[in-house]
């Protein structure tokens, strides 16, 4: 393969297609209409890791008995580009799934980024996240690990070994690098706890399971856990399997996300 010549000033080739319909510029492509349901929070998502995580939420909401977390769940196909639409835009202008409606305050709220979302709910609820600033402050530490480090998972190693239309050998070994860095912290993290926070299931492992745990379950990027040895990170995969057999989470991971078209 030869090298890539960059060029001094990058120019958007119009005509080049990706699968996503990414382009350089933000804001909505076309006029859309979402359809609301009756529950007070409208999801709009796709079983993606991302979209995984806010659906487990609120599945734990309702597994604990919590009054008014009842949800409607559209799916938003990023292939076709659902995300680009006006309504979705005006709810999270970033174009990116999970985003959320709260119609149960007296002015409906906006929710975007799923960690966010995360946080709203557990704090609206009062679920899934300590209250002492200690414990706290830990939990929002792995949060923002998870919203800075998972874009290497995802967007690196995903993409180049799994996605990328050629295989190149520098960005697969640069991201593999980086993804067993960090299933290695997490196994580190996890010797000697049961959950991320400690001995309480919380909103960070919500955020955390359905990227690295799935990962290392072998439910992402077809051979991928063969290719990282996930075998060796045992502490991880023991917190990965607890999870995974939380009812919750199996209704989560099979919730049925209505077509908004």
């Amino acid at each position: 393969m030869s090298d890539y010549n960059v060029p001094e000033v990058w120019e958007w080739d119009k005509d080049e297609s990706n699968a996503f319909g990414n382009q350089p510029i933000a804001g909505s492509r076309f006029k859309q209409s979402l359809p609301k349901g009756d529950a007070p929070f409208q999801l709009y998502s796709l079983g993606t890791p991302n979209g995984q995580k806010v659906a487990m939420m609120f599945e734990e909401l309702k597994e604990a008995g919590i009054d008014g977390a009842d949800y409607d769940l559209y799916k938003i196909h990023i292939g076709e580009g659902d995300q680009f639409g006006s309504d979705f835009v005006s709810i999270n202008p970033n174009s990116k799934i999970p985003a959320m409606m709260d119609y149960s305050e007296d002015e409906p709220v906006r929710v975007f980024e799923s960690v966010n979302i995360l946080l709203y709910l557990a704090e609206k609820f009062g679920q899934f996240m300590p209250t002492s600033w200690a414990e706290k402050t830990e939990l929002l530490n792995w949060l923002f690990w998870q919203t800075g480090a998972a874009p290497y998972v995802g967007g690196g190693f995903g993409h180049f070994y799994a996605y990328a239309p050629t295989k190149q050998e520098y960005p697969i070994n640069r991201f593999t690098m980086e993804t067993k860095r960090q299933l290695d912290l997490l196994d580190r993290h996890l010797a000697d706890k049961d959950y991320i926070n400690g001995d309480a299931y919380s909103i960070a492992d919500m955020a955390i399971w359905p990227w690295y745990g799935r990962l290392v379950q072998g439910a992402l990027y077809g051979d991928a856990a063969t290719f990282l040895k996930a075998e060796e990170y045992s502490n991880l995969k023991a917190w990965a399997d607890r999870i995974g057999e939380r009812p919750a989470v199996k209704r989560a991971l099979d919730a049925e996300y209505k077509d908004i078209k």
